[in-house]
């Protein structure tokens, strides 16, 4: 049987014993009408109770009878992919071989890690492939945290060709699903076409008139900037020369993310943290085409993650590895100990690209105070998400005097972010906001923008 996924993992639990004989909701509704039966017999001819046992024992041996037609389980086999990326639908599929011709109706319930489905479980149907005579179910997971989630195990019931009885079973899987940074932006065929068209894309190629490092001297010609012309080469030549310069390649770049209990909110379904790694891989993978170095740190309370700079793209696997052991806090970030930790490791000036967000004025001012710090040595980019929650209540039309409240509140809050990130952009600190869905692209063209004026190095 062609299953859906190319190397898939597998969970088997092969038939070791007898199974559980249980009566079905069929057999509980006869049972339950059958007690009124019983009742009318009794009050209406007393001699004639013998006709209710026997009515019960009837249904009991027709339940076990049925339940011995749904036949025995040889062997259970549940495929999942051993990776899958956070926010990606994912395939699962249960096999189940059944040895009874006579089997009807087959169930499966699978606990899993609540980072793999929202609650917890997923139920299959599972219905005979006519081919291989297995049973087969599929399910669709959705996995909303990075991390390693489980499939602990099945509950396996199938019916007889009455519907009355039915035989189940417990089995351990003990499976793991690696639960992987979401690339789907770097994989888009968007993003591709773009970095091939794209100055610095993926064909090496020299731009001359952009950046900051010198190339060579050219002719002037008219129409060029007048503060390029080299007026002692000119002078010697008699001949008017202009400068032309390169972009410059091998910057170092530095994505910094705060783990904290703000990051850790929600947005679009997903943690906040989750949107940010996303859209900081897919630069990452640009900066590494364009021949710049990339490293990822990443603080909640203290520093947990400092990575080695990444020089080359067929090296952009340990930025992801990287990226997912990114663990959620819930606890309030110590901006000051991280950006003091990581302005220590930097030895010469960097681009800085800060991914945090803010709850309350007090932290706020501890985060200014702290990227103030580093932006003098540094470029620092701070880039958040905009909180469209907030701007949905404010722009509601309140019904009442509880939605008026909640409008004026939320109104507050965003008045109190814009003056937070316009101090940011006061102290030297480049901002980025944006929705959640446009935030990679936005973060790619400021990156752009910085190299190409040469503000790195």
């Amino acid at each position: 049987m062609k299953l859906p996924f190319g190397r898939p993992g597998e969970a088997r639990a092969p038939w070791r014993g007898g199974s559980g004989l249980v009566p079905s909701l069929r057999a509980a509704l006869l049972a339950a009408l059958f007690a009124p039966i019983a009742l009318v017999i009794a009050a209406i001819a007393p001699q004639a109770w013998v006709l209710a046992p026997v009515l019960g024992g009837t249904l009991l041996a027709l339940v076990m009878f049925d339940a011995l037609l749904a036949g025995s389980l040889a062997e259970l086999r549940v495929l999942a992919p051993a990776d899958c990326e956070i926010g990606e639908e994912t395939g699962l599929v249960a096999l189940a071989d059944i040895g009874g011709k006579l089997t009807g109706r087959v169930e499966a319930a699978l606990e899993l890690d609540p980072r793999l489905a929202l609650g917890g479980r997923r139920v299959l149907a599972l219905a005979r492939d006519p081919v291989s005579g297995a049973f087969e179910g599929r399910a669709t997971l959705t996995p909303n945290r990075r991390g390693t989630g489980t499939i602990a195990r099945a509950w396996l019931r199938w019916h007889g060709p009455l519907g009355l009885g039915a035989r189940q079973k417990l089995i351990e899987l003990g499976q793991d699903v690696r639960i992987w940074p979401n690339l789907g932006a770097i994989r888009s065929p968007a993003l591709q076409l773009y970095l091939k068209d794209a100055q610095f894309g993926l064909i090496a190629r020299r731009f001359r008139d952009e950046g900051t490092q010198f190339e060579a001297l050219a002719d002037y010609q008219p129409g060029m900037d007048r503060r390029r012309i080299d007026w002692k080469s000119s002078a010697r030549h008699v001949h008017l020369y202009a400068k032309e310069y390169e972009t410059e390649r091998n910057n170092p770049i530095v994505f910094a993310f705060d783990c904290g209990q703000a990051m850790c909110e929600p947005v679009g379904g997903l943690p906040r943290i989750d949107r940010a790694v996303s859209a900081a891989l897919a630069t990452a993978y640009v900066a590494l085409k364009s021949g710049d170095r990339v490293a990822l740190f990443g603080f909640a309370a203290r520093p947990e993650l400092a990575t080695p700079f990444v020089t080359d793209t067929r090296d952009f696997r340990r930025l992801q590895r990287a990226a997912a052991t990114l663990d959620y806090h819930p606890q309030e970030p110590n901006f000051t100990l991280a950006m003091a930790t990581l302005g220590a490791r930097l030895a010469r000036r960097s681009l800085v690209v800060v991914f945090s967000d803010f709850t309350d004025p007090t932290s706020a001012e501890l985060m200014i105070e702290s990227l103030g710090r580093l932006v003098s040595r540094h470029l620092v980019l701070f880039v958040a998400l905009a909180d469209e929650e907030l701007d949905t209540i404010a722009g509601a039309e309140p019904d009442g005097l509880a939605e008026l409240s909640m409008a004026v509140s939320a109104d507050a809050l965003l008045r109190q972010r814009a003056l937070v990130l316009q101090r940011l952009r006061q102290i030297g600190v480049d901002v980025v906001e944006a929705p959640w869905t446009q935030i990679g692209t936005r973060l790619i063209d400021a990156y752009f923008a910085i190299k190409s004026s040469g503000r790195i190095g």
